[in-house]
């Protein structure tokens, strides 16, 4: 079906404060799930919801969790956002790293102990409005490991995803670079299973080790493992995320110990950089419109429309889902209307919220 973001904001909003009561955290939290789908991640989008209120019901989402500063020295922040939901304390960390970083020209900032932030690429969006380059590093510790290191065939860690964002300049859109470190985001494979289709190549592994492109390989018995990007190579961002984003925060790298079922937890590492630091913003941004042109230039390869910037694509899809609405699945649907039901709202309340 496809829905209007704003009847779909309407309905994340109902559903998250029926399931605990705070507004003002479910209207974050709403936007930035809806902002998600259409911008194309789906993954990170309203089909999460189910997850939320299972965290809420078992006492892992604290919904009314604020940030505490741990450690303040100077640029550095070490920030816990004590389970809260993560839409919201994300928000109010990186607001203290972007005050932080317009005194001193840059903020590291270490964020620990957050239910799901969700997409990444928000936060780096943030810092970059407000002028910055923002550089994140982010780990999940999840009731279940998902990913299996290069060589391996049993999984070990999650998606752990990296992300950098680099301001707009006068003639270019801003460059936002997020992705997972796995070859697909854990969403992706939801989405994929909830549709009934198969997920690309080398995307994962069975519980053998042997290629597959069944996503139940996630969700059913017995289970396999996303398969890292770039083989080797994304094998190694992944662990360094896991170090930087957990182990130096103190939310801890991914171990078994740490695993809590109805918990899904992200730490972060963040660095925001003043591009003006030396002077030399105006130089910065027009070699940026230069390269940019420069790439943006190469002829378009066989079934190919354009040559993309990262940031292009989400900007290209959320024009598209702004005009004819945002397309939810069949089983992703069927979801949400049993979160729905178990938090006290009807299949008519529904859909009168959609309009349908």
């Amino acid at each position: 079906m496809l829905i209007s973001d704003d009847r779909l904001y309407d309905l994340a909003v109902a559903i998250i404060r029926a399931s605990c009561g705070n507004e003002t955290a479910a209207k974050v939290v709403a936007q930035r799930l809806v902002e998600a789908n259409l911008t194309g991640h789906d993954s990170h989008g309203v089909g999460v919801l189910p997850g939320y209120v299972e965290g809420i019901k078992a006492g892992q989402l604290a919904t009314k969790a604020e940030v505490e500063i741990i450690e303040d020295k100077g640029p550095f922040l070490l920030i816990d956002g004590h389970q809260g939901f993560g839409q919201v304390v994300a928000e109010q960390a990186m607001n203290h790293a972007i005050a932080r970083a317009q005194q001193q020209h840059i903020a590291v900032l270490s964020l620990r102990n957050c239910f799901h932030i969700g997409r990444v690429g928000d936060w780096a969006a943030m810092a970059a409005e407000a002028g910055f380059i923002s550089i994140h590093y982010t780990n999940v510790l999840s009731p279940n490991s998902l990913v299996a290191p290069f060589g391996g065939s049993a999984s070990r860690f999650t998606t752990n995803p990296y992300c950098t964002a680099i301001p707009a300049s006068n003639r270019h859109p801003m460059f936002l670079l997020d992705m997972a470190t796995s070859t697909i985001a854990m969403g992706k494979t939801r989405v994929a299973y909830m549709k009934g289709v198969e997920v690309a190549d080398d995307c994962l592994i069975d519980h053998q080790g042997n290629p597959t492109n069944d996503p139940a390989v996630m969700f059913e018995q017995p289970k396999g493992a996303l398969r890292t990007m770039g083989l080797h190579k994304g094998y190694g961002l992944a662990l360094l995320c896991d170090i930087l984003a957990g182990s130096f925060s103190g939310g801890g790298a991914y171990l078994p110990d740490r695993v809590v079922d109805a918990r899904v937890i992200n730490n972060m590492f963040a660095i925001l950089i003043d591009p003006d630091v030396f002077g030399g913003a105006d130089a910065f941004f027009g070699d940026i419109d230069s390269y940019t042109d420069w790439i943006k230039s190469s002829p378009p390869a066989p079934g190919t429309e354009e040559v993309m910037f990262p940031g292009d694509p989400e900007r290209k899809v959320r024009a598209e889902r702004k005009a004819t609405g945002i397309s939810i699945d069949d089983g992703t649907w069927a979801q949400l209307m049993q979160t729905a039901e178990g938090v006290g709202l009807s299949a008519d309340t529904v859909e009168q919220i959609v309009g349908r």
